[in-house]
């Protein structure tokens, strides 16, 4: 079962626009999809706000790269070929913080130089503040900015300049069996490093009414290691530890990680203050009948981009940009990895025959 590993009040701070209720997953009537960007640790149940940032927040362009000036160093070459471990450890330790709330504690990284940090959304939940504790030691009051419960990703920042920031695998591949790296404050233990390999990558996984696209990992992630790093050998972070699956409550060897690209997209969005929009498809279906993969389209939204793109009642969508669907869950969250706007190409199953399309995803909102 997944267990929650940080549990978490069911709100951040005051959203000026409460979410309406959510219809069942089992009904699928999100006409694919309502973003799955979201299963955090505790896989909590309700829906998630996205509080906007104050006029006073810090400021980043969308689509720019976060402050580069105080990047960590990356890792030592002659360290890197005999302990990697230890190389990722002793460049990416520093941009890794503890964050404490009152009702408890997580991890979090500094992203950006200029005070800003991606964690996991149910650390912060309820709360507009927090504590969060440098690796040197030094002490910051956090300022919440905000943060999607769905998608288990926050941004805190602090009054603070020149901090040692993550280098973030944006343009970097994933692939399974790559050494994993995480990094957070398991129990209250600080700058608490473990390791191990990426166990798959795109893995489906369902909480609280949708489903997500996340890496899955043997790395040991523990209470408190919620909102850290996951990251490969060259010391760049490629996931923010949100989950684990456990009958104990403990690390059994399956963690979970939201990838950086989405975590960091959603964090332009955030620090922005704009709202968080949800890609869909712009259709209704479900898993596919007799044994076979896929998901069976079983109504198409008119004017969508599943429409135009010519999709069909009837159709059994296999692949979205070559990930494979093997059921409705799969294609929920392959098109929660994308945006609104974005052009996917869909592989699908049409009486028998294989066919390519490109459908321009729509938003939900």
């Amino acid at each position: 079962m997944f267990t929650e590993i940080d549990p978490r009040p069911s709100t951040l701070p005051e959203d000026p626009a409460p979410p309406g209720p959510r219809r069942p997953w089992a009904t699928l009537l999100t006409y694919l999809a309502v973003l799955a960007v979201g299963v955090g640790i505790g896989w909590l149940l309700f829906a998630s706000p996205n509080a906007p940032a104050g006029p006073e927040s810090a400021a980043i362009d969308a689509g720019q790269p976060p402050a580069v000036a105080d990047q960590v160093e990356p890792p030592s070459e002659s360290l890197a070929s005999e302990e990697p471990v230890a190389a990722v450890a002793e460049s990416l330790l520093p941009a890794v913080v503890r964050i404490d709330t009152p009702r408890g504690g997580g991890s979090g990284v500094i992203y950006d130089s200029e005070g800003l940090i991606l964690t996991a959304a149910h650390v912060v939940a309820g709360t507009e503040t927090v504590q969060v504790r440098l690796s040197d030691g030094t002490q910051y009051e956090g300022r919440v900015l905000g943060g999607d419960l769905d998608a288990d990703v926050a941004v805190v920042e602090v009054d603070a300049s020149g901090l040692p920031a993550a280098p973030l695998a944006l343009d970097r591949e994933v692939q399974v069996g790559q050494l994993a790296v995480a990094i957070g404050s398991p129990f209250g233990l600080d700058q608490t490093v473990t390791a191990g390999v990426v166990s798959a990558v795109n893995q489906t996984v369902v909480g609280r009414g949708t489903f997500q696209s996340l890496i899955q990992t043997d790395a040991p992630i523990n209470p408190g290691n919620s909102g850290g790093a996951l990251a490969n050998r060259d010391g760049e972070v490629i996931g923010i530890n949100v989950s684990i699956y456990s009958t104990t409550g403990g690390n059994v060897g399956v963690g979970f990680a939201v990838p950086i690209e989405v975590a960091y997209d959603l964090a332009q969005d955030i620090v922005a203050g704009e709202p968080i929009e949800r890609a869909i498809l712009g259709i209704q279906g479900t898993t596919a009948e007799s044994g076979q993969p896929g998901a069976l389209v079983i109504a198409v939204q008119p004017g969508s981009g599943a429409a135009e793109a010519g999709i069909e009642r009837g159709d059994v969508i296999t692949a979205i940009e070559g990930v494979r669907v093997t059921n409705i869950g799969d294609l929920v969250a392959q098109v929660g990895t994308h945006r609104p706007g974005d052009t996917v190409e869909v592989e699908l199953i049409r009486d028998g025959q294989p066919m390519r399309l490109d459908v321009t995803l729509g938003s939900a909102d």
